[in-house]
């Protein structure tokens, strides 16, 4: 049994005009990528953890071929929310749709063998990553309408992550955390999410939201405890990172 983690898979399969190739060259039929790196790596008593931003869809109706695509690949699937996930609906509605591979966590955990795993979104925590990060403009992008109360947004991210981590049951297990956005920065300061983690004994916290960052520049590891992982698939060559 291994775990793996990857995130941002970013698939379109329901909403096929949504292409990650205007990101990049690397992005060309990264599905194609994926399936040939999982396949290779993991198998089918494994765990793959998805750290968020799985779908361009929007509804519910336009991510089930998503699903069912990844529900095609070995292993046993746990995902979180990313800040893209904008079909991402009631656990009730989620669980009607998934395939029977695929699992999810929203203020909960998951036991996998003698590991638990909890998990949130969170949201910016105001870490400027702009030195690590080769940009391309997305000539697609829309101008920012809305005003965010990000503080507001985060605290309350903050409250579902220690609702999920109240969720472990077993003091002996390894715990791993999920989150979408990155809980420290690139020095792994404290913070509040970080706080939180090393309260509840987590051994790992695996993350992604951050894109187009230079190969190795990031010197994420460990801190008072606890190892972070950056798994944006294409930080990662598009292979899931083997945790455990």
């Amino acid at each position: 049994m291994s775990i793996w983690a990857i995130a941002d898979l970013h698939f379109s399969f329901g909403v096929p005009g949504k292409k990650m190739d205007l990101f990049g060259e690397n992005w060309r039929d990264h599905d194609v990528k994926i399936r040939k790196s999982w396949k290779e790596l993991v198998q089918p008593d494994d765990l793959v953890l998805l750290a968020g931003d799985i779908s361009w869809a929007m509804k519910l109706p336009e991510v089930i071929p998503d699903l069912e695509w990844i529900d095609s690949l070995p292993g046993t699937k746990l995902m979180i929310r990313g800040n893209h996930d904008y079909w991402w609906g009631s656990p009730t509605k989620i669980r009607d749709i998934l395939p029977p591979t695929i699992h999810f966590i929203h203020n909960n955990a998951y036991r996998f063998e003698d590991v638990e795993i909890g998990g949130a979104r969170l949201w910016d925590y105001d870490f400027n990553f702009n030195e690590f990060i080769e940009f391309r403009e997305n000539p697609k992008e829309r101008p920012e309408t809305a005003v965010k109360d990000d503080e507001k947004i985060y605290r309350r991210e903050l409250t579902r992550l220690e609702l999920s981590l109240k969720e472990f049951q077993d003091p002996q297990s390894r715990k791993i955390v999920m989150t979408h956005y990155p809980p420290v920065d690139a020095k792994m300061n404290p913070t509040p999410a970080s706080d939180l983690l090393e309260r509840y004994q987590v051994s790992t916290c695996v993350f992604g939201h951050l894109h187009n960052v230079r190969p190795g520049s990031l010197p994420f590891g460990e801190a008072r405890g606890v190892r972070y992982i950056l798994t944006s698939c294409d930080y990662t060559d598009f292979k899931p990172v083997k945790i455990i």
